[in-house]
């Protein structure tokens, strides 16, 4: 008896988007068939148990034969082993690539070194992320920094161009980078309730006012290390606090343009000078490196934590500065307009960002 057959053939790599995550995510082969029995892709696909764990078992090779491959992914659309199209290219890549906000939380501003992955069993214990999958985490973050380290240009355009990512994962990498050249401390218990894309957002705020590039976009290390001839100035900045005068002028000023716009005035009034000190130092100690990285626990202890125990809300708190750093403008003395708008531009940004009200 005759037996007709449809029979097709192919050499595009086939590639399940679902097992794809589930090899990223750090399942086991058993743990992912199970994943996908209980999906109910047997029913789908009206296949056996073991043609599905062959299946998985089969695709998941293929991922570990991939892996090299991606963390150069530049090699991945000139190789001829695997059949991808570009658009799974991209995925594919992007995935990889991707991070848990929970697991960057946790290693944000450390030493991307062996005495941070040591610590890896522990993250993973308390993100419930897999070990595996905080493995590859650390390790892109590792990669993407040696590389992106000594190149000149803009770090996110490096990051998106080396690793092929899109612009707004290029920009958190960036961010992830920066942390660790800088050192940041994120960790302490005051600073728990700040999300990565709280920092990622601040980082870029950095990035983009307070670096070498900032000003020169063809030097090394032009977005990852801060300007040290713009910290040096800001040094300057403490006339504000420690000329009386000026400290009451500033102040007159700035109580002049929020009397009746406010709730909160009897207590900016009240707490002008602490609160000005409060920035003006932050602003004037950022040349000792041990300052830039309490650069954000300061910013909580000196500004966000006074204001949020007086109740302002957000828009007291965007009120206030804005008639802060303008005021500044108005004062006879001081002659450091410069240096103050590019130093505020910043913080009132990052306090706008960490003020939860």
């Amino acid at each position: 008896m005759a037996v007709e057959l449809d029979v097709f053939v192919g050499n595009t790599t086939i590639m399940d988007e679902e097992v794809y995550q589930l090899w990223l995510d750090g399942y086991t082969v058993n743990d992912a068939v199970k994943v996908r029995m209980e999906g109910g892709v047997m029913d789908e696909c009206e296949a056996s148990a073991d043609v599905l764990l062959s299946d998985t078992m089969d695709q998941y090779r293929t991922f570990q034969m991939c892996e090299r491959l991606l963390h150069s992914p530049a090699k991945l659309a000139n190789q001829l082993l695997f059949q991808i199209p570009p658009h799974r290219q991209t995925v594919l890549i992007e995935r990889y690539y991707a991070f848990d906000d929970a697991f960057v939380r946790e290693v944000l501003g450390k030493k991307l070194s062996k005495g941070t992955k040591k610590d890896l069993d522990d993250i993973s214990a308390k993100t419930s992320v897999t070990l595996k999958s905080c493995r590859r985490q650390f390790d892109n973050f590792k990669r993407v920094f040696k590389v992106v380290e000594e190149l000149k240009g803009p770090l996110v355009e490096n990051i998106r161009q080396h690793f092929l990512l899109s612009d707004k994962l290029a920009r958190d990498y960036a961010a992830i980078v920066f942390f660790a050249n800088n050192r940041f401390e994120t960790g302490k218990r005051k600073l728990q309730y700040l999300t990565f894309q709280d920092f990622a957002f601040c980082a870029g705020q950095l990035i983009n006012n307070w670096t070498v590039g900032a000003v020169d976009n063809m030097v090394e290390d032009m977005d990852v290390d801060l300007d040290k001839e713009f910290l040096q100035e800001l040094k300057e900045l403490k006339i504000l606090i420690t000329d009386k005068d000026l400290l009451d002028q500033h102040k007159s000023l700035v109580c002049t343009a929020l009397r009746g716009k406010t709730k909160a005035f009897n207590e900016m009034e009240a707490n002008f000078k602490n609160l000005s000190r409060g920035l003006v130092n932050i602003a004037a100690k950022l040349t000792n490196t041990k300052d830039v990285r309490d650069f954000f626990i300061d910013l909580v202890e000196k500004f966000i934590e006074p204001c949020r125990s007086d109740r302002w809300t957000a828009a007291d708190m965007k009120l206030y500065l804005t008639h802060y750093t303008n005021s500044a403008h108005i004062l006879d003395t001081f002659k450091h307009q410069v240096v103050w708008d590019r130093y505020m531009g910043v913080i009132k940004s990052c306090i706008f960002k960490m003020y939860h009200d």
